[in-house]
């Protein structure tokens, strides 16, 4: 690959370009000032507006999502895979039909694989702008969001309408649902009652890694975070490691399946025959099968990365492990 074959498959930090009208609350009070980013896939976004990085998927959707302060996502659910990391700020992710079955607050570089099936939400309870960064299951990332029938009413007095086709429409830009569109049905209450409702002891020694220990476990070898046979052991398509300074192998390889390297602290040199470049926290390199590369960190100090891998199992339910 050339260098600008491999940069075109780098979406850096500093380019990603925000969706500020991505989801069905974006004129809800409390969740109006996120901002959707669409890494690698189509991802989830209702808005004709959101800008797609990369559209090729290997097997599941990157993506993230930046607030300010006391700014939430409002509860949804997810049929695949939904797993976020802390990239930046202080996050409480809580969950259930009314958001209140559990919670809990991750730190940077803490790592939620969350329970497939169960209306979940999230809000930046830090002083500064904060980012998440997202991996979704499935190349069309489980076809979409199902949000709790509140957010969807509280939508529809702030304007937004959400159609049966998944597409928003904007009542006070003079939007209607197009003809032969109906409008995207509440759940019902025989509906609501197959999401579980668990409760924090149940999900989090289950499904939240934290970033110290994974630091620690990662010391000598790839830290095994999602997996099979991994911390959190689950089989989403897609499995998941932390590399560090300590664990980076000691030559280049390669492999048959599409890699996605995300920095998470540091700055980390990727080299391969044709080129090399400098991934910057907060970068996503797409890193096709079959190209030969290695990686180490380019100066001192903490460095650490997260290693996604497309895996046989099809994009499922997470938790099939458990």
């Amino acid at each position: 690959m050339t260098p600008a074959e491999m940069e075109a498959r780098i979406v850096r930090y500093g380019d990603l370009q925000p969706c500020r009208t991505a989801f069905i609350d974006a004129h809800t009070p409390g969740s109006n000032q996120k901002e959707n980013f669409t890494i690698i896939g189509g991802g989830v976004s209702e808005s004709a507006d959101q800008h797609v990085h990369i559209r090729d998927t290997p097997g599941f959707n990157i993506g993230a999502a930046g607030q300010p302060p006391k700014c939430r996502n409002s509860l949804h659910s997810h049929r695949t895979a939904e797993v976020f990391f802390v990239l930046s700020g202080r996050w409480r992710f809580f969950w259930g039909r009314w958001g209140t079955a559990g919670e809990v607050v991750l730190e940077e570089g803490d790592i939620f694989n969350i329970p497939t099936g169960i209306f979940r939400g999230f809000e930046n309870v830090g002083t500064d702008y904060g980012m998440i960064m997202a991996i979704l299951g499935g190349d069309d990332a489980g076809g979409g969001v199902i949000w709790a029938p509140q957010v969807i009413e509280d939508a529809r007095d702030h304007g937004l309408v959400l159609g049966r086709n998944g597409k928003l429409y904007d009542t006070k830009k003079g939007q209607t649902l197009p003809e032969g569109v109906p409008p995207m049905p509440l759940l019902t209450e025989e509906d609501l009652r197959t999401f579980p409702e668990p409760a924090a002891a149940e999900v989090i020694p289950n499904h939240v890694a934290r970033y110290r220990d994974l630091m620690a476990l990662a010391a000598g070898q790839p830290a095994k975070v999602i997996g099979a046979q991994a911390i959190l052991r689950d089989r989403p398509g897609f499995e998941v490691e932390l590399l560090t300074r300590g664990s980076i192998p000691e030559a280049a390889y390669a492999t048959p399946r599409h890699e996605v390297l995300m920095p998470v602290k540091g700055y980390w040199r990727l080299t391969w025959e044709g080129g090399t470049t400098v991934l910057n926290p907060g970068d996503t390199c797409a890193v096709p099968p079959g190209v030969a590369h290695a990686l180490y960190p380019s100066m001192s100090g903490e460095a650490s990365l997260y290693r996604i891998r497309a895996t046989d199992d099809p994009a499922g339910a997470t938790g099939r492990l458990l």
